[in-house]
């Protein structure tokens, strides 16, 4: 029995197709210098010395901000992190994060009325640090920050540890 190969040409592409699967498709990543307001955006990031201002602003991953950079975030939802290295300032308000808040190695930071669904961790920070009436389904993490955070009525699923047990 003969079969002509135009015959098998288009089952052999679709089981190709079905097996390579479609191309993944990749986030966006913006760069944020000045104010966004009720925008949608994949990946946000704050560049090396910049100020960013986000109101109302969504993402829909994670904010990440470099060296000696400024975020300040109010009623902003994040579906993924809120991650912080060597900043100069990060303040988060009365805003959601599906992931955690992570601040390290940097200078101040504020983080007063939000949800969030993973940790709020601070290590090694040297500078003022706000941390209240948060509600965090994980854990409250601080440690060897200089000097130590303050502030209170946060409610926590996880743990209260290190220098934010009182907190």
């Amino acid at each position: 029995m003969k079969v002509g190969y135009a015959k098998l040409a288009a089952p052999v592409a679709v089981l190709a197709v079905a097996l390579l699967g479609a191309p993944a498709a990749s986030a966006e990543e913006r760069t944020c210098r000045g104010t966004l307001g009720k925008i949608t955006v994949d990946n946000l990031r704050v560049p090396q010395g910049a100020t960013c201002v986000l109101n109302g602003t969504r993402v829909k991953g994670t904010i990440k901000v470099q060296r000696k950079a400024t975020l300040r975030a109010t009623s902003v939802r994040v579906v993924g992190n809120v991650q912080a290295e060597n900043h100069k300032h990060v303040e988060v308000r009365t805003s959601t994060v599906g992931g955690s808040i992570q601040i390290k190695q940097g200078g101040s930071s504020t983080v007063v009325g939000n949800k969030v669904t993973g940790d709020i961790q601070y290590f090694s920070n040297r500078g003022a640090i706000v941390i209240q009436n948060n509600r965090v389904n994980g854990n409250l993490q601080c440690k060897s920050n200089k000097p130590k955070p303050i502030g209170g009525g946060n409610r926590v699923g996880g743990n209260k540890e290190d220098q934010c047990k009182r907190l």
